[in-house]
């Protein structure tokens, strides 16, 4: 998929929880909990449950949601292995 402002805008504008169900859903698909999708969630980015759910509810987007404090801080350095 081409890179573009419209793109990046678009994405921006969403919601965190409109997309929150479709990683539930994808997880338990593949044999997973959601207990093991919010660890992944915490470890990439810091938020914890309560966090989480307090970004669902205030319906925040993508872009207020990648400028939390807590995740600019995390130190991703660190972090090392492969997704699959």
């Amino acid at each position: 998929m081409e890179k573009t402002t419209e793109h990046d805008a678009r994405i921006a504008k969403m919601t965190f929880a409109s997309v929150y169900s479709h990683y539930i859903s994808k997880f338990e698909n593949k044999g997973r909990t959601i207990e093991e999708l919010h660890k992944v969630k915490k470890w990439l980015t810091g938020f914890d449950n309560k966090k989480l759910q307090e970004l669902i509810e205030e319906k925040a987007t993508f872009k207020s949601f990648f400028k939390q404090e807590s995740l600019n801080k995390k130190n991703y350095t660190s972090d090392s292995g492969a997704i699959c």
